[in-house]
């Protein structure tokens, strides 16, 4: 039988606690409380209000099972200042059998009014034999799954602390120049305040060991990420260093320059492909800030150097706009770009996997097609992911691994706060493009009331007569009485009725590719003026023409998508808006996104409030597959960051020892996952 990797935990308290993800002593003593039970003092029952929990000793009066309204057990207790009724919904023969009249008690709970009078339902008690001491310090209450209570953790967690290994994992110098608390007291103070203190006093007790704590976790996160940045800079890549006969033959057809941000950044690409290791950079822009001809750039560099280039974007939509902007921007240079994608009829997909795999392509864009088993690479050095939040770690580094060692580039147009860049991407360089190209005009968002539809379709009967086109956007395609959403579909007829002289065209998800392709090729022609669609516009769609972005349910969609949506108009030089149509009530939520998105149009302004309504785990989401998530720091504490990220390359320098035992403690064996 395999040993316990925590003492003193059966197999099936074992199961629970992995639930929780707590596998050794040293992640129990790091399962700190929710909150505190005060059982270090007696309260009279006639000294409490409702609403308050405290904890009593009584003795039974009378028990019995009562059966209106429902079958209950209730007991009458009293003190010598009053009396109270304990009332249990649920209830065990064990539990009557004890509550027996003279019976005392110890009994703790949350006092309300009832029919009886104040009563307690399914209070925590315990029956007294003789005289029972209080307990010295505060209970705490942890978090914990179905099966697994508050005793056994209780019991498990003091053990672990007397137990596991709490010696400093930090260097002397940096706790003395950071003013942290030490480890042990830090940990323990935290599971086991003094009594006596108040919700108030105990927050303010409690902050330099919880500082400590969450310090520790940005420093566990710093140091795994920058092992794996190491890790991966000692492995060997094709040096891409070409003769500039391409890249500047593009730079000179292009009908428009380079922004000074989009320079800076393809120089920043430019000395990372030169290199002898792999390029690992996130280069993020706002929306329509360029990311996609500095790509082209980066591909081309590639070619330059006898290798081949790839570009996977997460729709077909985005990854067909990449396709026909890039083959138009090269095809003059005599460079065929191949389009690869799930919907491609089956011949001309085998065509194309056929000269990729013999290196007579050098280009390939597509979707997740890219990653497929039969698709194979002659010379692969450089593999770029648009969108990359929308992509699984293993789905970008299967791109990747389909070159002995490429270079890879993430490139995203939802812009990363700078604490989050600091922390989830310390494995990363990361390059922004933070200017948008010249001749953009600012978009003005407007919110409107549903009530107000009717005005919104007169205003884009009126644009669309003046020539300029318009989005229309739904947020479902079926039917949902759950929701009332309005679909697309239904969208479409009922615009098609109110606006009979205008040109309609509609797109979402379930239309056959060819159908798809054929409405925003329209589109893009001005033979469709307004386009009723679904969010697979999100990214990818470019038409300056277009300069009216209707939102249906604005109040269903994250920030994240209403900025990029908003991202489809504002190409042109036409003065253009995003109306945010909404339904009342408004929950507190869609209220507070409504407010950021109509108060700001920077991109990283936006992020950042993003991050703060719905935290990292949300915001970072599929790269986040086996990396740990913050659970005690806080990333609007700019100022930890920064100490941790310090901390972290200083102690790497200095103290290679106490970075694995630090490691070792927080990560444990999911330190090794980071390096992969």
């Amino acid at each position: 039988m395999a040993k316990q990797t925590i003492p003193g935990a059966t197999s099936l308290v074992a199961e629970k606690l992995k639930t929780l993800g707590l596998h050794t002593q040293a992640d129990l003593v790091l399962h700190l409380p929710l909150r505190f039970e005060d059982e270090t003092r007696i309260t009279p029952l006639a000294a409490t209000m409702p609403g308050e929990s405290a904890q009593f000793e009584v003795t039974v009066a009378s028990c019995e099972i009562a059966y209106r309204p429902k079958r209950q057990l209730v007991c009458r207790v009293e003190d010598h200042s009053g009396e109270l009724m304990l009332r249990f919904l649920n209830f065990y023969p064990s539990q009557q059998k004890v509550l027996q009249p003279g019976a005392r008690l110890r009994v703790f709970g949350e006092v309300r009014g009832g029919f009886w009078g104040s009563e307690i339902i399914h209070p925590r008690f315990h029956v007294l034999q003789g005289d029972e001491a209080l307990p010295t310090a505060l209970t705490p209450v942890y978090p914990t799954t179905a099966g697994l209570g508050q005793a056994t953790l209780r019991k498990l967690i003091a053990r672990a602390l007397a137990e596991a290994d709490l010696a400093e994992t930090l260097p002397p110098e940096l706790t003395a120049r950071l003013k942290l608390k030490d480890f042990a007291v830090s940990v323990r103070s935290l599971h086991a305040p003094p009594p006596g203190l108040d919700a108030e006093a105990l927050v303010m007790y409690q902050k330099p060991y919880w500082q400590r704590i969450a310090f520790d976790e940005l420093l566990a996160q710093q140091l795994s990420l920058r092992q794996a940045y190491a890790a991966r800079r000692a492995r060997g890549a094709p040096v891409l260093a070409g003769d500039g006969s391409l890249t500047q033959r593009l730079l000179a057809q292009l009908p428009f320059r380079l922004t000074a941000a989009q320079q800076r950044v393809w120089c920043e690409i430019e000395h990372d492909l030169a290199q002898p290791h792999p390029m690992q950079r996130l280069l993020q822009g706002d929306v329509g800030s360029g990311k996609t001809v500095v790509a082209a750039l980066a591909m081309l560099r590639a070619v330059e150097a006898g290798h081949q280039a790839a570009l996977m974007a997460p729709t077909e939509i985005l990854a067909e706009q990449h396709w026909r902007k890039l083959a138009a921007w090269l095809a003059p240079l005599g460079l065929e770009v191949a389009w690869l994608s799930g919907s491609q009829k089956k011949k001309d997909k085998l065509a194309a996997i056929a000269k990729v795999g013999a290196g007579e392509t050098a280009l390939v864009v597509g979707t997740h097609a890219l990653i497929e088993e039969n698709v194979e690479f002659a010379r692969l050095g450089l593999a770029i992911v648009d969108e990359q939040h929308r992509f699984g770690v293993r789905q970008r580094l299967a791109l990747k691994q389909k070159g002995a060692q490429s270079h890879q580039l993430a490139m995203s147009a939802t812009p990363i706060p700078r604490t989050l860049a600091m922390s989830y991407y310390a494995d990363l360089d990361v390059s922004v493009i933070d200017e948008l190209p010249p001749g953009r005009t600012p978009v003005v968002t407007k919110l409107v009331g549903a009530a107000r539809r009717h005005e919104i379709v007169d205003k884009v009967r009126e644009l669309c007569g003046a020539g300029r086109q318009a989005y229309w956007v739904c947020p479902l395609i079926e039917e949902s009485e759950a929701l009332q959403l309005k679909t697309a579909q239904e969208t479409f007829e009922h615009l098609t009725t109110e606006l009979p002289g205008l040109k309609i065209g509609l797109v979402h998800g379930r239309l056959k590719p060819d159908e798809k392709a054929a409405v925003m090729a329209g589109f893009v022609k001005n033979e469709i003026q307004l386009l009723v669609a679904t969010t697979v516009i999100e990214v990818g769609v470019d038409v300056p023409n277009a300069s009216l972005m209707v939102i249906e349910h604005a109040e269903r969609f994250g920030l994240a998508q209403l900025h990029q949506l908003r991202g489809r108009v504002g190409r042109g030089a036409a003065e253009s808006a995003c109306i945010l149509l909404y339904e009342q009530p408004l929950s507190e939520a869609a209220r507070a996104r409504l407010k950021i998105i109509y108060e700001n149009n920077d991109g990283f302004e936006i992020a950042r409030q993003d991050l703060h309504l719905r935290g990292p785990g949300e915001f970072v989401g599929a790269r986040q597959s086996g990396l740990p998530l913050l659970r005690f720091a806080d990333l609007e504490d700019a100022v930890l960051v920064d100490a941790a990220r310090s901390a972290a390359e200083e102690m790497l320098a200095q103290w290679p020892a106490q970075v694995e035992r630090h490691l070792a403690r927080w990560l444990a064996g999911r330190a090794e996952l980071l390096k992969a």
